[in-house]
């Protein structure tokens, strides 16, 4: 069972008898922790926070998979995976939703408008979403070995997955319900690539009005630098907050 069918329902549920209901919702004790932040130190609260791991597949970060396949250096999309193998865990220690949102179209792309379909075949030769041309398995499509997470990281069984089909996780996803029934204020952002989905993830949740934070070495991109160092600047200027994944693992290890 899927943690939108337990926690998600415990968080957010009525208390219910034959001839009573009691709108309620459980109470969550605040579970404070304070952490080096730009621009400033921030407290979280993990009682109401959530992390956001964002495309870390098979397509992107796998030496077989299809942007390895195109010519593409993977390197800075691998960049996050040692990072979160150390940090998830301790999340999962102290009840944080922990949240993998994927490309995984449909395979029939009956939602796709041309201007994503573009993105990933800009010349329209059909290698891009749903080809099997490169990697023997449809690109970033949902089911398929393309839209994965990679092995190194593990899935826990309490773990939420979302398919996405744009460069935010938001837009005709579950996305949002799913953490407002988590009953979450703050969203801890990770994976690739920083600059594009990350990022358009991030922005989409700082509108909705959800506290954002990017996580800065459990972010990567295949992007130039140039991008990365433009990407943290905005998120500092107009979004939120940027942290390290390193200094948040080790002071869950000291609280516990």
């Amino acid at each position: 069972m899927t943690l939108a069918t337990t926690s998600a329902a415990m968080r957010n549920s009525w208390g219910l008898t034959a001839d009573a209901v009691d709108l309620r919702r459980p109470a969550r004790p605040e579970n404070p922790l304070t952490l080096a932040a730009q621009p400033q130190r921030l407290t979280l609260d993990l009682a109401r926070t959530a992390v956001v791991v964002v495309d870390m597949q098979n397509d992107f970060c796998h030496p077989n998979g299809w942007l390895s396949g195109i010519g593409v250096d993977i390197s800075g999309a691998r960049a996050p995976i040692e990072p979160l193998a150390a940090l998830l865990p301790e999340l999962r220690a102290v009840d944080v939703p922990v949240v993998w949102v994927n490309w995984g179209n449909r395979p029939d792309q009956a939602n796709l408008p041309p201007g994503v379909r573009h993105v990933y075949d800009g010349d329209g030769t059909g290698g891009g979403i749903g080809s099997t041309i490169r990697s023997g398995t449809p690109v970033l499509t949902s089911g398929a070995w393309a839209a994965a997470v990679v092995d190194e990281l593990t899935i826990d069984a309490g773990d939420v997955r979302v398919d996405k089909y744009r460069m935010s996780g938001f837009p005709d996803t579950p996305l949002d319900s799913i953490l407002r029934n988590l009953r979450v204020d703050t969203l801890l952002l990770a994976g690739v690539n920083a600059d594009q989905c990350v990022l358009a993830t991030l922005m989409d949740a700082a509108n909705l009005g959800y506290d954002v934070v990017m996580l800065e070495d459990a972010v990567g991109t295949t992007s130039p630098q140039f991008c990365m160092q433009a990407t943290v600047y905005n998120v500092r200027q107009c979004f939120g907050f940027t942290a390290l994944g390193s200094d948040l693992t080790v002071a869950l290890r000291e609280q516990s």
